[in-house]
């Protein structure tokens, strides 16, 4: 009997500290369900795209010859330019560098609703095979010919040579500049043998081998011909020593003489 009413009157007095405990982790849960409830909300609203939709573009870099008009049409052939929260940043890059002249992109959104775009361009250094550009390193990119600022060397050669003609006509350049002359064009054709045409005409077989030797050939060749340069329309080198001489017939040559005179 006892031990009946002690059972009884210790659940008594524990019953408001359960009942507290209850009550506490009934608010726990209450919080827990609203923070998650708001979170959810926040989310699916960041994420809804008629919020926080990218819709202003920041174009940096050094840039001649990309605008923010090419840049904008970039993002025009995507089927979608998501909001702050969706977009996926390399989509975006990928599509940037569709465009001819960039040669390196980077690529960070701005809070709200803000892309910042840097943008590095291929340097053109020479026109490759008739129809496109070699950038500094050699690599060939597609940029417009026709908006190239200034002249460019044109370089030809076979597939996977870009690097190596862009490399000789670099190394060999400047042997011709003590003679006043530049390379306007230099040739690689399919049986590896090199040509030079200069900017006044002259055209040089140079073949093979011993291309270095060869100019300085060329160059003491050129020292001895004085005024008659002027009627040379190719040399070839392509010997031992010594070189043969190919002459603009005389007709031509008279003519341009009496015009010159008449100048």
């Amino acid at each position: 009997m006892l031990s009946t009413v002690f059972n009884q009157n210790r659940r008594l007095r524990e019953f408001p500290a359960l009942k507290k405990h209850l009550v506490g982790g009934a608010f726990f849960l209450a919080v827990v369900i609203s923070i998650g409830s708001l979170i959810s909300s926040t989310v699916s609203w960041m994420w809804d795209d008629q919020r926080l939709p990218l819709s202003k573009l920041v174009l940096q870099g050094e840039l001649e010859y990309v605008s923010a008009l090419d840049v904008q049409r970039a993002f025009a052939t995507l089927d979608h330019v998501g909001t702050f929260m969706s977009q996926d940043v390399d989509v975006l890059q990928q599509a940037i560098e569709q465009i001819p002249w960039v040669s390196h992109v980077s690529i960070r959104k701005q809070w709200p609703d803000t892309i910042k775009v840097f943008l590095t361009e291929h340097h053109a250094q020479a026109i490759w095979n008739g129809d496109a550009l070699l950038d500094e390193a050699g690599q060939i990119f597609n940029g417009d010919i026709s908006k190239l600022h200034g002249d460019r060397v044109k370089l030809y050669g076979p597939e996977g040579s870009s690097n190596e003609v862009l490399q000789t006509w670099q190394r060999i350049s400047k042997q011709f500049e003590p003679l006043g002359l530049t390379i306007t064009s230099l040739v690689l054709n399919e049986r590896r043998a090199w040509q030079i045409i200069l900017d006044n005409g002259i055209r040089l077989e140079l073949g093979k081998e011993s291309l270095d030797e060869r100019i300085n050939r060329f160059i003491s060749l050129y020292h001895s011909l004085g005024s008659d340069a002027q009627r040379v329309s190719y040399i070839d080198l392509r010997y031992d020593t010594g070189a043969a001489v190919g002459w603009f017939p005389e007709q031509e040559s008279q003519q341009e003489s009496t015009d010159d005179e008449d100048r």
